[in-house]
């Protein structure tokens, strides 16, 4: 289960997330910082996987396809935004 409020403490950006997508091997800081939050400029580089999920905030961004322990992932600064 997913905070579906994630936000970011170091760019301070919601946490974005697309079921069923993952990112592009070939996605980096500058294609985030430019294109965050709009959707039809980060689908150039999503790609679909049933199953999976991606998350993108303005400065990370993970693909997850199997269940992961975010909080073990020491360079992600993505904290409960609160409900």
């Amino acid at each position: 289960r997913t905070c579906d409020q994630l936000r970011c403490t170091a760019c301070d950006f919601r946490v974005s997330l697309f079921n069923d997508y993952v990112w592009d091997r070939s996605c980096d800081y500058l294609f985030f910082r430019n294109n965050m939050p709009e959707l039809s400029k980060l689908r150039a580089k999503m790609i679909k996987k049933k199953g999976a999920r991606a998350y993108a905030c303005q400065c990370s961004w993970r693909s997850i396809d199997e269940l992961t322990d975010l909080q073990t992932d020491q360079q992600l600064r993505w904290v409960c935004g609160k409900h």
